[in-house]
């Protein structure tokens, strides 16, 4: 199964610059845990220690938001898109 993941401009040092990249996974935690095997390092940055999405991350599959769907357990399929966008505050 094959998941075109856009990777933002910060985490990007973690791709070799590359701003999509593609993972094999079923769900979002799969997701995230084939991108930390392929791009070591970029799992700290999308979760916290115990593994749960970081709050200023926001994941979103096919143009919707995976916090309304099932987070992390969100399924993925064949040619989803997937992605990850830092939350911006400002004021």
């Amino acid at each position: 199964m094959t998941v075109n993941v856009l990777v933002p401009t910060p985490l990007r040092k973690y791709t070799g610059e590359k701003e999509t990249v593609q993972v094999a996974a079923g769900t979002i935690a799969l997701l995230v845990a084939d991108l930390e095997n392929q791009y070591p390092g970029i799992a700290a940055r999308i979760t916290d220690e115990q593994g749960e999405l970081r709050r200023f991350i926001n994941i979103y599959v096919n143009e919707e938001d995976i916090r309304f769907l099932a987070g992390k357990d969100t399924p993925i399929q064949d040619g989803d898109n997937v992605s990850i966008v830092p939350a911006i505050a400002g004021g």
